[in-house]
Parts: structure tokens; sequence; C-alpha cells
């Protein structure tokens, strides 16, 4: 399922380029996270967005997935489970499966686009996140406001500024064995990110001086060719000139620790993936492997072959995306 552009496509597929670097396709190294969608519907509609999350997606996962999700984590003592969407709030049952998965003893990890605690019917999201202690990994693609909102929208960048300042009045982002903040930035175009550590001591600077804001870490990420992104550089014609940058940043150093060799990715509807970018092309797990998270078996799981596709690149450019 190579990812089509208006020109050449990459020299190398990443299949070939997996073979050309290791003696064999990459394999799970174990599950140590379990990241679940809880569904497409979003408040916002991201330029970036690989999930081509929005607020007319109707894709939500039901309670019957949840309770599945809670059992899998509990019978196979999976630690970590990252919560995503969409916005991952909007679902229905995103507190009780918080709730549910801090009492199991996970370690929970949420991850917000910050403007969703401003939405109507949000309005206690702040203290039942102050209540539970989840880990929050907030979306903001830069400290200034210009860029930010030429991504996300009119005055996203204001609202992601205060809610960031109302969760570190929780006590988010100061302490560092305290309640966990940390961000993510993605480019504003077809170029890759700056360095990681660069970029979280800029990050940290502005944040703090214009701002008094105080976050953990910084996660730089690539935009993946898929979704809106993979549509905006279609229509720029820039498909191709941005897959050959990411096949030429290939870094092999990044592939022990690739996301998807530790991770397992359940859709809203309960199949599962390597990765949640796979999930939103739709490429399954490799033969034989279970397909949805009913038919959970950690040993198969964990040794499965990783379906990949030129996609994958994003992950492996640079310093990766892990």
């Amino acid at each position: 399922m190579t990812l089509p552009g208006k020109g050449p496509e990459v020299q190398m597929h990443f299949k070939e380029k997996i073979l050309a670097v290791r003696s064999a396709p990459l394999h799970a190294s174990g599950i140590d996270i379990l990241q679940v969608n809880l569904g497409y519907q979003c408040n916002m509609t991201c330029k970036h967005c690989h999930v081509q999350a929005g607020p007319a997606r109707e894709e939500t996962m039901d309670f019957q997935n949840i309770k599945e999700v809670l059992r899998v984590l509990k019978e196979n003592r999976i630690e970590v489970i990252d919560i995503t969407g969409g916005a991952p709030e909007l679902n229905p049952g995103f507190r009780y499966l918080v709730e549910q998965a801090m009492h199991i003893g996970c370690r929970v990890i949420a991850r917000s686009n910050l403007t969703i605690f401003f939405e109507k019917g949000m309005e206690d999201l702040f203290d039942f996140y102050g209540r539970n202690n989840a880990e929050l990994i907030g979306s903001l693609p830069y400290y200034s406001e210009t860029a930010v909102d030429r991504v996300r929208g009119s005055g996203t960048f204001k609202k992601s500024i205060k809610a960031l300042q109302r969760l570190n009045s929780l006590g988010y982002g100061k302490a560092a064995d305290g309640k966990k903040l940390n961000l993510v930035y993605n480019p504003g175009g077809a170029f890759l990110p700056a360095a990681q550590s660069a970029l979280e001591d800029e990050y940290r600077k502005e944040l703090k001086e214009k701002f008094d804001i105080s976050f953990h870490s910084l996660y730089t990420f690539a935009n993946m060719p898929i979704g809106r992104f993979r549509e905006f550089l279609i229509q720029s014609n820039n498909f191709d000139t941005y897959m050959k940058k990411l096949a030429d940043a290939f870094n092999p150093e990044t592939l022990p620790g690739i996301m998807c060799r530790h991770v397992i990715n359940v859709g809203w509807d309960g199949t599962l993936y390597d990765c949640d970018f796979n999930q939103m092309i739709g490429l399954r797990l490799s033969g034989g492997s279970p397909r949805t998270i009913k038919d959970f078996d950690p040993h198969l799981l964990a040794q499965r072959q990783i379906a990949v596709d030129d996609h994958c690149y994003g992950c492996t450019a640079g310093q990766g995306s892990t």
C-alpha cells in the first residue's frame, strides 16, 4: 500500500530499506504500552492532523470495547495505557477508562489538544485531571500565536496558554516527581523538526518568560505523510519532495526504540494495529496476529512482525519519533 504522490516515488521503499540495514524485518520487542484511540471526533480541525479528526466525525469507541481494554490491561499486566483520539475527552467513557485504569495500577497517559478544556460540558475537566493525576501530553505546535493559529485555527494559542497556566496551578509541570505535563511539537510545514533538546530549551525559555508556564519535556515529531497533511502535500506539489526528505534522513539507530515495536494500538472499533498511523491508513497487523481486542493474545502480539509502508520513514527520519 505505497502512498502515491504526483511524481517519482521514493527510491527505496521502507520494507526494502529495513532489509538493507538489518538481516530481518522489524518485529515487536514486547508490549510495554496499550495505545487506545477513543474515536476521531474532535473540537478542532487541525491542518496537520493524521487522524483527519473533527467535530463531524462519528467514530467513537463504545463501552463494551472500553471494558475489553480494561480487561486486557488487567489480565496481561500492561503497565501503561496511552489514550488518544481525536479529542479522547469527548468520548462518554473517557473518565471511566481513566479512573478504572488508575485503579488497576496503570500509568495513564492522556493526549490533549488543550483547547478541549473550554468546550461545553468540559467544565470539570481540569478538576478531573487534577484528582486523577493522569500524565498529560499537550499539543502545542509552537510557542508563538501566529504559528499555532495558522495550523490549528484562530484563538487556539490563547486557549492553549490559558489551559497550561491552569494545569500549572493544579501542580502539573512543576516538580520533577510531580504531575507530568509534556508538550508535543510538530513542524508547521513540509520540513523536519529541529533537534529535540534545542527546541525544548527554546520552548522552556519562551513559555516561562512570556507566560510563566512550566512543563516537564517536549517531544518533537515529524509530520506523517498521511491524513490532512498528505492532502496538503499533494495540493502544494510537495508530496514527493517531502517523501524524499524523509527517506534521505532515515536513521537506522532509531529502529530499536521505534514506537511500533513496544506498543499495541487499539482502534475505536476494537481493531488492533501496530500504531495509530497504521490505523489511519487501514494497515492491519501482519498475518497470524489477533485482529481485535477481544482476541488479544500477548504471546503472539509480543513477537509479531511489524506491518510497514513508506509512511514509516516519518518515524525513522533524523532523531526519530519514538
